[in-house]
Protein backbone atom coordinates (compact mmCIF):
# COMPACT_ATOMS: atom_id res chain seq x y z
CA UNK A 1 0.00 0.00 0.00
CA UNK A 2 3.19 2.20 0.11
CA UNK A 3 6.12 2.69 1.96
CA UNK A 4 5.17 1.83 5.57
CA UNK A 5 1.61 0.56 5.15
CA UNK A 6 1.33 -2.47 4.74
CA UNK A 7 -1.43 -5.66 5.73
CA UNK A 8 -0.65 -8.46 8.11
CA UNK A 9 -2.74 -11.89 8.84
CA UNK A 10 -2.26 -12.64 12.93
CA UNK A 11 -3.17 -16.56 13.39
CA UNK A 12 -5.39 -17.09 16.31
CA UNK A 13 -3.10 -18.44 19.12
CA UNK A 14 -3.70 -21.54 21.00
CA UNK A 15 -6.87 -21.46 23.36
CA UNK A 16 -5.88 -19.15 26.43
CA UNK A 17 -6.91 -21.01 30.05
CA UNK A 18 -9.19 -18.17 30.82
CA UNK A 19 -11.36 -18.51 28.15
CA UNK A 20 -13.90 -21.22 27.61
CA UNK A 21 -13.86 -23.76 24.12
CA UNK A 22 -16.94 -22.44 22.91
CA UNK A 23 -15.65 -18.65 22.62
CA UNK A 24 -12.54 -20.16 21.64
CA UNK A 25 -14.29 -21.98 18.25
CA UNK A 26 -16.36 -18.96 17.64
CA UNK A 27 -13.23 -16.81 17.10
CA UNK A 28 -11.68 -16.37 13.24
CA UNK A 29 -8.82 -18.67 12.44
CA UNK A 30 -6.79 -15.71 11.62
CA UNK A 31 -7.63 -11.95 11.19
CA UNK A 32 -5.89 -9.04 8.78
CA UNK A 33 -4.40 -6.02 10.53
CA UNK A 34 -3.10 -3.14 8.92
CA UNK A 35 0.20 -1.85 10.09
CA UNK A 36 1.09 1.98 9.83
CA UNK A 37 4.03 3.09 10.92
CA UNK A 38 3.73 7.30 11.60
CA UNK A 39 6.72 9.25 12.14
CA UNK A 40 6.59 12.16 13.88
CA UNK A 41 9.01 15.40 13.19
CA UNK A 42 7.44 17.99 15.52
CA UNK A 43 9.86 19.33 17.89
CA UNK A 44 8.68 18.72 21.55
CA UNK A 45 7.22 15.55 21.62
CA UNK A 46 8.06 12.97 22.99
CA UNK A 47 7.50 10.01 20.73
CA UNK A 48 9.06 9.91 17.47
CA UNK A 49 7.91 7.46 15.66
CA UNK A 50 4.26 4.77 16.11
CA UNK A 51 2.73 1.98 14.76
CA UNK A 52 -0.70 2.18 14.03
CA UNK A 53 -2.64 -1.19 13.77
CA UNK A 54 -6.53 -1.14 12.22
CA UNK A 55 -8.79 -3.11 10.88
CA UNK A 56 -9.59 -0.15 8.52
CA UNK A 57 -7.93 -2.41 5.13
CA UNK A 58 -9.35 -0.09 2.48
CA UNK A 59 -6.14 2.58 1.42
CA UNK A 60 -8.05 4.47 -0.42
CA UNK A 61 -10.62 5.48 1.84
CA UNK A 62 -8.48 5.59 4.97
CA UNK A 63 -5.56 7.36 3.90
CA UNK A 64 -2.07 6.90 5.87
CA UNK A 65 -2.13 10.45 6.78
CA UNK A 66 -6.13 10.11 7.87
CA UNK A 67 -5.17 7.06 10.18
CA UNK A 68 -1.95 9.13 11.63
CA UNK A 69 -4.28 12.17 12.69
CA UNK A 70 -7.09 9.95 13.86
CA UNK A 71 -4.92 8.55 16.41
CA UNK A 72 -3.58 12.09 17.38
CA UNK A 73 -6.86 12.60 18.96
CA UNK A 74 -6.23 10.38 21.74
CA UNK A 75 -4.84 13.16 23.87
CA UNK A 76 -8.75 14.24 23.81
CA UNK A 77 -9.12 11.11 26.02
CA UNK A 78 -6.50 12.30 28.46
CA UNK A 79 -8.08 16.01 28.29
CA UNK A 80 -11.34 14.19 29.75
CA UNK A 81 -9.31 12.42 32.38
CA UNK A 82 -8.26 15.71 33.09
CA UNK A 83 -11.98 17.51 33.12
CA UNK A 84 -13.38 14.04 35.72
CA UNK A 85 -10.29 14.20 38.24
CA UNK A 86 -9.38 17.77 38.15
CA UNK A 87 -12.57 19.78 37.41
CA UNK A 88 -14.73 17.64 39.06
CA UNK A 89 -12.55 17.35 41.85
CA UNK A 90 -12.21 13.37 41.96
CA UNK A 91 -8.68 13.05 42.11
CA UNK A 92 -8.99 13.20 45.88
CA UNK A 93 -12.00 11.03 47.14
CA UNK A 94 -13.18 11.65 50.51
CA UNK A 95 -15.07 8.62 51.86
CA UNK A 96 -13.51 5.90 53.83
CA UNK A 97 -15.33 2.78 53.35
CA UNK A 98 -15.52 0.63 50.22
CA UNK A 99 -19.17 1.48 49.69
CA UNK A 100 -19.14 5.17 49.88
CA UNK A 101 -16.25 4.96 47.70
CA UNK A 102 -18.48 3.09 45.16
CA UNK A 103 -20.93 5.71 45.64
CA UNK A 104 -18.68 8.72 45.47
CA UNK A 105 -17.23 7.56 42.37
CA UNK A 106 -20.60 6.89 40.45
CA UNK A 107 -22.03 10.01 41.03
CA UNK A 108 -18.54 12.07 39.82
CA UNK A 109 -19.41 9.57 36.71
CA UNK A 110 -23.02 10.43 36.57
CA UNK A 111 -22.47 14.46 37.16
CA UNK A 112 -19.43 14.25 34.15
CA UNK A 113 -21.98 12.30 31.69
CA UNK A 114 -24.85 14.40 32.47
CA UNK A 115 -22.46 17.80 31.34
CA UNK A 116 -20.72 16.03 28.63
CA UNK A 117 -24.68 15.21 27.18
CA UNK A 118 -25.23 19.24 27.38
CA UNK A 119 -22.15 19.92 25.91
CA UNK A 120 -23.49 17.62 22.86
CA UNK A 121 -26.61 19.11 22.76
CA UNK A 122 -25.67 22.78 22.97
CA UNK A 123 -22.89 22.00 20.19
CA UNK A 124 -25.56 20.51 18.15
CA UNK A 125 -27.51 23.78 18.81
CA UNK A 126 -25.08 26.10 18.48
CA UNK A 127 -23.61 24.18 15.22
CA UNK A 128 -19.85 23.26 16.75
CA UNK A 129 -18.48 20.20 17.81
CA UNK A 130 -18.19 19.37 21.16
CA UNK A 131 -14.80 18.99 22.04
CA UNK A 132 -15.00 22.51 20.78
CA UNK A 133 -16.70 23.52 23.81
CA UNK A 134 -14.90 23.83 27.12
CA UNK A 135 -15.89 21.44 30.12
CA UNK A 136 -14.71 23.81 33.09
CA UNK A 137 -16.89 26.68 30.81
CA UNK A 138 -19.90 24.56 30.51
CA UNK A 139 -20.16 23.46 34.16
CA UNK A 140 -19.46 27.35 35.59
CA UNK A 141 -22.46 28.22 32.94
CA UNK A 142 -24.48 25.77 34.01
CA UNK A 143 -24.35 26.30 37.60
CA UNK A 144 -24.88 30.21 37.25
CA UNK A 145 -27.88 29.28 34.96
CA UNK A 146 -29.78 26.80 37.85
CA UNK A 147 -29.97 29.38 40.00
CA UNK A 148 -32.64 31.28 37.92
CA UNK A 149 -34.69 28.05 37.86
CA UNK A 150 -36.46 29.61 41.41
CA UNK A 151 -37.53 32.75 39.49
CA UNK A 152 -40.72 31.57 37.83
CA UNK A 153 -38.46 32.19 34.42
CA UNK A 154 -40.47 30.10 31.27
CA UNK A 155 -38.40 26.85 30.90
CA UNK A 156 -38.23 26.30 26.72
CA UNK A 157 -36.84 30.04 26.65
CA UNK A 158 -33.92 29.39 30.14
CA UNK A 159 -33.02 26.27 27.55
CA UNK A 160 -32.32 27.80 24.54
CA UNK A 161 -30.46 30.75 26.42
CA UNK A 162 -28.78 27.93 28.56
CA UNK A 163 -27.55 26.13 25.03
CA UNK A 164 -26.14 29.44 23.67
CA UNK A 165 -24.20 30.68 26.85
CA UNK A 166 -22.54 27.12 26.75
CA UNK A 167 -22.03 27.28 23.10
CA UNK A 168 -20.07 30.32 23.07
CA UNK A 169 -17.64 28.77 26.09
CA UNK A 170 -15.54 27.88 23.08
CA UNK A 171 -11.72 27.06 23.57
CA UNK A 172 -8.88 27.96 21.19
CA UNK A 173 -7.68 25.62 18.25
CA UNK A 174 -4.05 24.73 19.75
CA UNK A 175 -3.14 21.13 18.77
CA UNK A 176 0.35 22.14 19.67
CA UNK A 177 0.56 23.70 22.78
CA UNK A 178 3.04 22.85 24.99
CA UNK A 179 2.50 23.13 29.03
CA UNK A 180 5.57 21.76 31.23
CA UNK A 181 4.10 19.67 34.08
CA UNK A 182 5.28 22.03 37.29
CA UNK A 183 3.13 22.63 40.18
CA UNK A 184 2.66 26.87 40.82
CA UNK A 185 1.89 26.55 43.82
CA UNK A 186 4.52 25.86 46.60
CA UNK A 187 3.68 23.01 49.10
CA UNK A 188 3.12 23.84 53.32
CA UNK A 189 6.37 23.17 55.13
CA UNK A 190 4.26 20.39 57.13
CA UNK A 191 4.78 16.37 57.17
CA UNK A 192 2.74 14.40 55.80
CA UNK A 193 0.18 13.12 58.10
CA UNK A 194 0.77 9.49 58.21
CA UNK A 195 -1.66 8.91 61.78
CA UNK A 196 -5.24 9.64 62.94
CA UNK A 197 -5.32 13.28 63.99
CA UNK A 198 -6.42 11.95 67.16
CA UNK A 199 -2.67 10.69 68.11
CA UNK A 200 -1.04 13.86 66.83
CA UNK A 201 -3.14 15.61 69.48
CA UNK A 202 -1.45 13.52 72.31
CA UNK A 203 1.36 14.73 71.72
CA UNK A 204 0.39 18.30 72.69
CA UNK A 205 -0.79 16.99 76.03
Amino acid sequence: MGKDDYVVTIRKPDCPKWMDRSTYASLPPTLQLRQVRVRITQRGLRTKEIIVETTLIDDLEFTKRDLGQAFRTRWDAELNLRSLKIVLQMDHLRCKTPHRVHNEFYMHMLAYNLIRKTIAISAAHCGVQPYQISFKGALQTLTNFLASLHTGVDLDQWCIRLMTAIGSNEIGNRPDRVEPRVKKRRPKPYDAMTKPRSEYKKDYK
